[in-house]
């Protein structure tokens, strides 16, 4: 007997100098009288951030109690295959906010609520919202990039309404000593743990009734179609990919130099005004009226100066466009400037520390900081930063470089497709994609070409694949456009959109009612040939074990003809269900059939 728990949430607000202290869970699981021997493991991300923590433990002396606890909401965004996974496997369900952090709690309403509530599907699994925290008011934001007010604090009447869509339990916990967490949380807890064991047993109850009810002779039980393979998600390497793009300087049209001219630090424009309103206006995508901050206008003026007639900086052997860097202690830390930058901008730790390493200045180390707060200042907000923590900056660029998606804005290719055109950016298609950047830095007629075709996908295709090489993320409409999708993302190696395509069809396929699935015109076996055709390895296998599986109804199908002579025994051999049920079934059927009494008056 085991109940699994699942936890979401960062109890700990923006604003907590103690970034230790024990969380909710944990300290639930520690000091409970009801738990012993707690073993936990870590899941970690591609860039080493936790995902996940994993408790095992048992409660009540025999029950095993196993708890995911996943303190960021991010797992949603970038493995939402395994979110959805912890929610259907869940008994208990907890989401944890802190009430001092307004921005965090907005976003949980608006992105995340709507996710869990479609995950639950209306599924009775019980839900405990825990509001932690004692509320402080007037504490000013400290991040330069924040575009909201968190001087305010969540309210209870904002918890309560939150508890009411998700027909959730709302427990305040002011603080996170004994009373709180071993009767307050604890004893709530622990109630819904005895329901959902009382409910299991229920239902045990109820099958060894329901075998035990007939002594006669049993119709064959059908077992269990084989499980399918499971495809996992490639972890994103967006922002490596950026930063990498500043490691090898490819496609660079800008190049900042000292007013001694003595050095040169290469970059790119979309980049950098993709972070920046300051850059913006420096390359003029924004004019001061658009702007309107006169703080940036007067940085922008005293950091840096656009060469006069300096040339655009693009493709064919246009130089870069050349700044001077007025600021000559701002110039020598503008390399870790750039880095931080290109890897996020929410690495700011790192940055004061690489800056006071080159400087050995605390007067200096501060000037080239504030000039870095209001390179990435927003407009109109006050810029009173004299503490800014990664976990209070957002990262930027998958919304971003959105911004220059599908427009000419500083675009410096266009790719000709069905008779109409597409403004991108060599910078992104060459950090993104391994195939582009051969094509327009290699002995390739595109890399001396501004006007580059497309052939073999369509319009609406390719722009959905720029789409994903600018934000990191694809939205298909239908399994045939995944398909598709899929189809130009082997064409041009990337993978991991590759594996989302894969993954959206498996899903959008496994939610299709038996009905739907044998009225539905489309064919799963010319799916299995595009799979096949386009070395889409894992999905073809599941698309034959999915045939498999709902033999009786693919077999009706003319399609089912399509398949190859090795397929069709693949089919045969894993078919659900098996030649041998079906045999079991119809002797079990003659069996009753004989045993059945006829009236001897008629």
């Amino acid at each position: 007997r085991s109940v699994n728990i699942v936890a979401f949430g960062n109890e700990r607000d923006g604003f907590s100098e103690d970034n230790q202290q024990p969380t909710l869970i944990w300290s639930y699981l520690r000091r409970s009288a009801l738990i012993s021997q707690i073993e936990s493991s870590l899941s970690a991300s591609h860039v080493g951030n936790p995902v996940f923590t994993e408790y095992q433990t048992c409660v009540f002396g025999y029950v095993r109690l196993v708890v995911h606890d996943c303190p960021v909401w991010d797992i949603f965004d970038s493995d939402w295959y395994t979110s959805r996974s912890l929610i259907g496997g869940a008994d208990i369900i907890v989401i944890k906010y802190s009430v001092n952090d307004k921005t965090s709690f907005q976003e949980l309403k608006d992105s995340y609520v709507p996710m869990i509530k479609k995950a639950l599907n209306h599924s009775s699994v019980p839900v405990i919202i825990s509001a932690v925290g004692a509320r402080r008011n007037g504490v000013p934001c400290t991040c330069p990039l924040c575009t909201s007010d968190r001087r305010s604090c969540v309210t209870t009447s904002e918890g309560v309404q939150l508890a009411k869509e998700l027909g959730a339990t709302y427990l305040e916990l002011h603080t996170l000593n004994d009373f709180y967490i071993q009767k307050y949380f604890g004893g709530v807890l622990e109630y819904f743990m005895i329901q959902s064991l009382n409910q299991k047993s229920s239902e045990k109850m109820k099958k060894r009734k329901k075998t035990q009810k007939c002594h006669r002779v049993q119709p064959p039980q059908l077992e269990q179609p084989e499980k399918m393979p499971i495809l996992k998600g490639e972890a994103s390497h967006y922002n490596a990919d950026l930063h990498n793009l500043l490691c090898c300087c490819q496609c660079a049209d800008v190049a900042f130099y000292p007013e001694d001219l003595s050095t040169v630090v290469e970059a790119h424009k979309v980049i950098l005004c993709s972070a920046s309103h300051l850059f913006m206006l420096l390359f003029e995508v924004k004019s001061p009226a658009d702007i309107r901050d006169a703080s940036i206008v007067r940085t922008a003026q005293s950091l840096f100066a656009v060469e006069a007639g300096a040339p655009g900086g693009v493709p064919p052997c246009i130089p870069p466009v050349r700044v001077v860097v007025k600021d000559a202690v701002f110039c020598s830390c503008l390399p870790d400037i750039l880095h931080f930058i290109y890897s996020g901008a929410f690495q700011w730790e790192r940055l004061e520390e690489d800056i006071k390493k080159k400087l050995k200045d605390p007067e200096k180390t501060e000037h080239v900081l504030e000039k870095v707060k209001c390179i990435l200042k927003t407009p109109g907000k006050l810029n009173t930063v004299k503490d800014c923590r990664s976990h209070q900056i957002k990262r930027l660029y998958n919304t971003s470089l959105r911004l220059f998606f599908n427009t000419p804005v500083l675009a410096d290719v266009l790719f000709k497709i069905q008779g109409a055109t597409v403004p991108a950016h060599r910078a992104v298609l060459v950090a993104r994609c391994e195939v582009m950047a051969a094509m327009f830095n290699g002995n390739y007629l595109e890399a001396n070409s501004i006007l580059v075709p497309v052939y073999g996908v369509s319009k609406d295709t390719f722009l959905s694949f720029l789409e994903y090489l600018y934000t990191d993320s694809c939205c298909p409409a239908s399994i045939l456009q995944a398909m598709s999708l899929l189809i130009c993302a082997e064409m041009y190696q990337v993978m991991r959109l590759q594996h989302i395509c894969e993954l959206y069809i498996i899903t959008q396929l496994q939610s299709m009612p038996s009905r739907e699935l044998a009225s539905t015109s489309l064919s799963i076996v010319s799916l299995l040939k595009k799979a096949k055709f386009h070395n889409s390895d894992c999905l073809s296998t599941w698309l034959l074990h999915f045939i498999a599986t709902n033999y009786l109804i693919f077999s009706q199908k003319p399609e089912f003809q399509d398949l190859s002579v090795e397929e069709r025994n693949f089919v045969e051999m894993h078919r659900w269900p098996s030649n041998l049920y079906l045999k079991q079934l119809a002797d079990y059927r003659n069996y009753v059939h004989s045993q059945k009494c006829h009236c001897t008056v008629m």
